[in-house]
């Protein structure tokens, strides 16, 4: 009885640690994930869907590596790598909340609606900005999107193995890539609100040549803004949708390429 209660106990330490490193990274991840890491998520709901996270992956990943015998000065190191790619896990799937924020504050620049009805949250931003990130989290939720941050977490894996951050030349080029993707987007999603106010500067700039006594700008301000309310009536849900096919297509891609 004795040996198998011993191996018993050997086998739940090591599930105990599997566990903990997944929660090493799955807890850094959190603290940016879309939906789930939300500034206005309350730290205990972050923690408590943390752990319920890392009691549906560790036992995918446990057979995907094998925990490795290290000092205690390997063990920080190892702990400082799981948190960092914890990080670049959460903030790839971020960029794309972030670029419905970019593109929210272009649309509003572009129809001098950059502060008009900007309330005061955890976040700052432009009413437009702050319609598109809220919708476009709630289209996250319909996506059922627990159920893919765990497919995306035990992917998560294949890209980084326990501790292999990689290299930090490769993982700054694989970092500005994937930036400049998520502004590549925003300004796509944000175009047709700076097409219109290039066209209406120039037609504005016509009638201020053609009258000069008339106050254009007097009477353009209203039209401006009438026309961007209008615009982002009819352009949020072609914005959302491909916004969304984008999305779809990081997830499916996994990590893309990988650092």
């Amino acid at each position: 009885m004795t040996g198998s209660l011993a191996e018993l106990l050997g086998l739940a330490e090591h599930q105990i640690a599997v566990a903990f490193w997944v929660f090493i990274r799955i807890g850094a991840a959190m603290a940016l994930l879309p939906v789930l890491g939300e500034s206005s998520v309350p730290v205990r709901v972050k923690l408590a869907l943390t752990l319920a996270l890392t009691v549906v992956v560790a036992p995918a990943v446990e057979g995907r590596f094998s925990l490795p015998d290290v000092q205690t000065s390997s063990r920080i190191v190892l702990f400082a790598s799981e948190v960092g790619i914890g990080l670049v896990v959460g903030l790839y799937l971020r960029l794309f909340v972030i670029a419905l924020q970019v593109a929210g504050a272009i649309a509003a620049q572009s129809t001098s609606l950059s502060q008009a009805f900007a309330g005061a949250s955890v976040e700052p931003q432009p009413a437009f900005g702050n319609l598109l990130v809220v919708a476009g989290l709630a289209l996250m939720v319909t996506m059922k999107i627990h159920v893919v941050f765990v497919e995306y977490l035990v992917f998560s894996y294949q890209v980084f193995d326990l501790g292999s951050l990689g290299n930090a030349g490769m993982l700054a080029q694989w970092g500005a890539e994937e930036i400049q993707k998520s502004f590549r987007l925003a300004f796509s999603l944000a175009a047709p609100f700076a097409i219109a106010s290039l066209i209406y500067n120039i037609a504005l700039g016509a009638i201020n040549r053609a009258m000069p006594q008339l106050m254009v700008s007097f009477v353009g301000a209203p039209a401006v803004t009438a026309g961007g309310l209008a615009l982002l009536f009819l352009a949020s849900p072609v914005m959302l949708a491909a916004w969304s096919a984008a999305l779809t297509a990081a997830l499916a891609a996994g990590l893309g390429s990988g650092p």
